[in-house]
């Protein structure tokens, strides 16, 4: 086990050969305390150690239990510890897959659409990112469209969409697509009926179109609790790094709630298809959300190197799902 260490400087009192202190006589030692400790080169988060740790303590380390109960004596959460390396290591192992497929989708020419939709602060983002991290920028792209300009409002809506489709050999994220439309669009009055109509009807269409011509389209929907969207919103808020994060839409999403469902669950019933269908993430634990939503990839694309693998790659039912009509309702 590797270990990041800090040091810090300690005044002890020299002894005299009677053994007794002579506190006038001070040596300055060096003494090493781990402030982050790391496994497999995997960084935890600082503040997740609740006390120093010595050098000589971690090296002594044996098992996950020694560090468990080494943890505990510190005061530290040597539950929520152990979780985040467990967590970190399978998703290094997951990741290696990811950069396995990748290379596959390179070597066959495929392409492949990755649509991450949901509620705000879902997770999507975070999600994208984990998938991302270690793939070649060259052969794919995160796209996150701002709102259309006024020559794109003259458009066809699906114009600007269609021209950020992967071309062959690359892998596209969208952080929304062109699913705005179907929820977050009529919710918030920025179309009309009309649009909405004819947007509902044609995308069934354009994605069967899409799915004939060979490109492997995968639509997220990524699940949250109301209590845990307002929980996330406020941490936003209270957090400088995230407040650029929130929207004035973002804020109208809890009074919003009920109408956000009625057009989600119309949305599902309408274009979940055979050839594109809706899979679910409950995302109330973001940890989970993403590791799962990158063994479902892993899992439905036959990847060379798959049969390889050091990790599991059946995503847990309990957090992916595929949509069902008689399903009770999501959120």
């Amino acid at each position: 086990m590797a270990v990041k260490a800090t040091t810090r400087k300690i005044t002890k009192p020299s002894v005299s050969l009677n053994g007794n202190a002579t506190p006038k006589k001070a040596a300055v030692v060096t003494e090493k305390f781990i402030t982050t400790p790391i496994t497999n080169n995997i960084a935890l988060p600082a503040e997740d150690i609740a006390q120093f740790i010595s050098t000589t303590e971690l090296q002594n380390l044996r098992s996950k239990k020694d560090l468990s109960d080494l943890l505990t004596k510190n005061g530290s959460d040597s539950k929520k510890l152990l979780d985040a390396i467990k967590y970190e290591d399978e998703l290094e192992k997951l990741q290696i897959e990811l950069v396995k497929l990748q290379r596959w989708v390179q070597e066959k020419g495929k392409r492949i659409a990755i649509l991450f939709e949901g509620r705000d602060a879902a997770g999507k983002g975070g999600t994208i990112r984990r998938f991302t991290e270690h793939l070649n920028p060259r052969a794919m792209r995160v796209v996150a469209l701002p709102k259309p300009t006024d020559e794109e409002l003259g458009q066809w809506y699906f114009q600007r969409y269609t021209r950020q489709l992967p071309n062959k050999g690359e892998i596209v994220f969208f952080d929304r697509s062109w699913y705005n439309r179907a929820v977050v669009e009529p919710v918030n009055g920025f179309c009309t009926e009309n649009q909405y109509n004819i947007f509902m009807q044609q995308v069934p269409e354009l994605e069967h179109m899409l799915y004939e011509d060979g490109v492997i389209i995968i639509k997220f929907w990524f699940s949250i609790a109301k209590e845990e969207q307002l929980r996330r919103f406020n941490s936003r808020k209270s957090n400088p790094l995230k407040q650029w994060k929130l929207s004035p839409v973002d804020m109208q999403a809890q009074d919003k709630w009920d109408t956000y469902t009625k057009y989600k669950e119309v949305m599902f019933s309408k274009t979940h298809t055979s050839f594109s269908p809706w899979i679910v993430v409950k995302a109330n634990n973001k940890q989970k959300a993403r590791l799962e939503s990158i063994r479902y990839v892993l899992s439905i694309i036959p990847y060379s190197g798959k049969d390889e693998s050091t990790v599991s790659l059946h995503p847990n039912p309990n957090i992916i799902t595929r949509f069902h009509r008689n399903a009770s309702s999501i959120d």
